[in-house]
């Protein structure tokens, strides 16, 4: 670190600010040290700097798989908000939704030496609440709002608000929904919001159908519906639904926005080029993450854990799939 230092022309504690990814730098300070890390090839020693701070820049994440486009997508966004920050990510992927299995992959993670741990805890469990042990700070995403531990998620509520005052502005009498699975805390919070929309706008709140995040079970949802002529407008859980719903529409005969309009929740890359273009909701994971992150960060260094629920603002993308009700509806 001194021969670094001598090389950048800093003192050591820069080199060790540096290091540490530390933001109290001047950009081309740190770029100065950098370089001088990688002309004499310093690498820092881990296990030292472990032994003198207690910490070893490893954070553990408990995700329920990367199946659905919102567990994969935050995973994605979270590993690389840490390693800006200079940690690493240790993942274990939990396939039983038991609290039981939440607690075998904590116990395997801290057995790993990780200064903290984010669950992603997409979906509900066998038990009222996640009890976690209290010695490691954890940071949930998509989780329950009750617990104890801080939370960082997407404002769904505000996401399915949107959607549905979008469609009763266009003019249509009511929407109806294509729910996520009844396990899902995501697809409670949108289909809670969507119910609740509807009653403030005094609009008939139709049945609810569900579906598993899947583009196949959004297709026999929309087969569904596509018998009922009464339905001009549909809001289903996420993109893939939706692209499932539009197809059974269209293979009834039902157009685009002309006879019914779709929404969904997302906005996956694909969204922008179906014909019509889908209109949604988009997610802003790169900040959810910064924020766990942040937040993560802040109960390591302090020891304290903050009873903080942030929300993240989404953002409705209109597109071609919607429009105003056909005149005979």
């Amino acid at each position: 670190m001194a021969d670094v230092a001598a090389m950048a022309g800093v003192s050591s504690q820069t080199v060790s600010r540096v290091v540490n990814n530390r933001s109290n730098v001047e950009e081309e300070t740190r770029q100065r040290v950098l370089s001088a890390m990688r002309v004499l090839g310093y690498r820092p020693n881990t296990a030292a700097r472990a032994l003198v701070t207690g910490q070893f820049r490893t954070l553990g994440l408990i995700s329920f798989g990367l199946g659905s486009f919102g567990n994969a997508r935050t995973v994605d966004a979270v590993t690389k908000a840490a390693q800006r920050a200079g940690y690493t990510v240790n993942m274990i992927a939990v396939e039983s939704q038991t609290e039981r299995a939440v607690h075998e992959a904590f116990d395997q993670l801290t057995v790993q030496a990780v200064d903290g741990i984010v669950v992603i805890e997409a979906q509900i469990l066998d038990t009222p609440a996640l009890r976690l042990p209290p010695d490691v700070p954890v940071v949930m995403a998509d989780g329950d709002v009750s617990l104890r531990h801080p939370m960082v998620d997407t404002d769904q509520a505000l996401g399915a608000r949107l959607v549905t005052r979008h469609l009763l502005g266009l003019g249509h009498e009511t929407v109806w929904h294509v729910a996520g699975p009844e396990d899902s805390y995501a697809a409670r919070r949108r289909a809670e919001s969507w119910h609740a929309t509807l009653k403030e706008a005094d609009a008939t709140v139709p049945q609810m159908l569900f579906g598993d995040w899947s583009a196949a079970s959004g297709y026999e949802a929309g087969r569904v519906l596509a018998r009922r002529p009464g339905v001009t407008a549909v809001f289903a859980g996420n993109d893939q639904m939706a692209l499932g719903v539009m197809r059974a529409m269209i293979q009834a005969g039902r157009r685009i926005p002309e006879d019914v309009s779709i929404v969904g929740f997302d906005d996956i890359e694909e969204s922008a080029y179906l014909s019509p273009s889908l209109t949604t909701v988009r997610q802003d994971f790169d900040v959810v993450a910064e924020r766990i992150v942040s937040l993560m960060i802040d109960q390591i260094e302090t020891g304290t854990a903050p009873a903080a629920t942030a929300f993240v603002a989404p953002q409705l993308i209109v597109r071609e799939s919607t429009g105003a009700p056909p005149p005979t509806a």
